[in-house]
């Protein structure tokens, strides 16, 4: 996975996402959307075989989207390794 950023303001910023779908993309738009923080997050795949998500995400407060973006991602990390966990001990 590749991250561009094309914009990156002070409580705005957005990138593309090459190499995601809409699963891992659906997955973190809903990490991003559960921090407090974060008062716009979405995405936009312009098509379906060659587009590459576009992600906006933009912060109210102190916080910056890369912050919020860095709790997303760390987030992800832990229910990832929670859902491992419980995977491996299944009988």
């Amino acid at each position: 996975m590749e991250i561009n950023v094309l914009e990156n303001k002070k409580n705005k910023l957005v990138f593309e996402l090459s190499g995601a779908g809409h699963t891992f993309c659906n997955a973190l738009k809903e990490e991003l959307r559960s921090n407090d923080s974060v008062s716009l997050t979405t995405y936009n795949i312009s098509h379906p075989l060659v587009g590459r998500p576009k992600f906006f995400v933009e912060t109210k407060g102190n916080e910056t989207p890369k912050k919020a973006l860095e709790k997303a991602i760390t987030g992800l990390k832990t229910k990832n390794t929670q859902f491992l966990k419980e995977y491996k001990s299944m009988k």
